[in-house]
């Protein structure tokens, strides 16, 4: 019997353990992917811990996944993949191409998103079975290490500031340093926005100029972030990585008229934002999620075209346990990966 290893939770919070499982065989419209690598994301947190419903143990997360196709399922030999394929499945894992969504052609709001590691086992192992819908190609200049974050992570604020209505030469802000927010700051240099990196502290201030940002907003520095904004003009969009409702909200007064705030980090909390603060400059406020495997692909084509990567930390499937704990803590630079050899 040939078998594979996957990294799983046995109870809601409980720990990592390495697993030996059977290794399946893909049903008609799947692949069977040997995952390459693997980031852990801050929502990996919300199966791991059951905060959402409908999650089953034992759980195996992980929704940055890149790697090759080992095995086609029956009926795919006209759908252009082949064994060997680079590819990578990120938070849209599948769509049911039925709902009311999916039949508008809108799949990343489908009202039963796959999402890899809550409908089906994730990329915290050494094999997954992914549905072909899910599939983006990964080009030869990214290595899986980089492709991985770029299924999730960079999607999400690449996607995120190009549906937004600004256009190459507005000024944009990017809320965060983070996971997300190294990456938006990139993104938003690169498609031609004069781009404003806000964060804690003015230590960071010399990373955000080497990400390339033209302005540093320190949001401790006793000047409100609204007010720094408007200093410079105010800005077109506010890109909002940061998961924090209190500094989201405190960015909206400095967006200039029509502006938009895209919200992207998710927090619990409600947004402390008053109506009148919208409907005198005609603001927007935008809930924004992640892109479907094709935006996956035109994420991973622009960050190779422009030379953009994000920072991470890779380390052996071995060492989920500890990965996991680093990235709760906030300590990872800034995405940890799991790699398989």
């Amino acid at each position: 019997m040939s078998t594979y290893r996957v990294a799983q939770v046995r109870a809601a919070g409980g720990p990592f353990e390495l697993a030996e499982r059977e290794v399946p065989e893909p049903a008609s419209g799947q692949v069977r992917i040997a995952v390459e690598a693997c980031g852990i994301c801050h929502s990996d947190a919300m199966f791991v811990h059951a905060a959402v419903p409908g999650v089953t143990f034992p759980e195996v997360p992980g929704h940055e996944i890149a790697g090759r196709i080992e095995v086609l399922g029956p009926g795919l030999q006209d759908w252009g993949w082949q064994v060997g394929d680079r590819v990578a499945v990120g938070w849209f894992g599948g769509s049911c191409g039925h709902c009311t969504p999916c039949r508008r052609g809108d799949f990343i709001v489908c009202a039963n998103l796959k999402v890899p590691g809550w409908a089906y086992d994730g990329g915290f192992a050494e094999k997954v079975i992914a549905p072909v819908d899910a599939l983006a190609r990964i080009p030869d200049a990214l290595a899986a290490s980089d492709a991985g974050p770029m299924a999730c992570a960079g999607v999400t604020v690449f996607n995120g500031l190009r549906h937004s209505p600004a256009r190459p030469g507005d000024r944009v802000a990017v809320l965060g340093l983070g996971g997300l927010g190294h990456l938006g700051v990139q993104y938003a240099v690169a498609m031609g926005f004069e781009t404003v990196a806000i964060a804690r502290g003015a230590e960071k201030a010399d990373f955000a100029k080497q990400l390339g940002a033209h302005h540093y907003v320190d949001s401790t520095s006793g000047t409100p972030v609204a007010e720094s904004l408007q200093s410079l003009g105010g800005v077109s969009v506010v890109l909002a990585t940061a998961g924090n409702s209190e500094a989201i909200a405190a960015t909206v007064d400095g967006l200039g008229p029509r502006g938009e705030l895209v919200v992207i980090g998710a927090d619990s909390e409600a947004l402390g934002i008053s109506p009148f603060q919208l409907i005198m400059g005609g603001r927007v406020v935008r809930g924004h999620p992640s892109g479907t495997a094709q935006d996956v692909a035109d994420t991973m084509e622009f960050s190779a075209l422009h030379g953009i990567r994000p920072m991470t930390e890779t380390v052996p499937l071995d060492e989920v346990d500890a990965a996991f704990q680093k990235m709760l803590a906030g300590k990872a630079r800034f995405r940890m990966v799991l790699t398989n050899a």
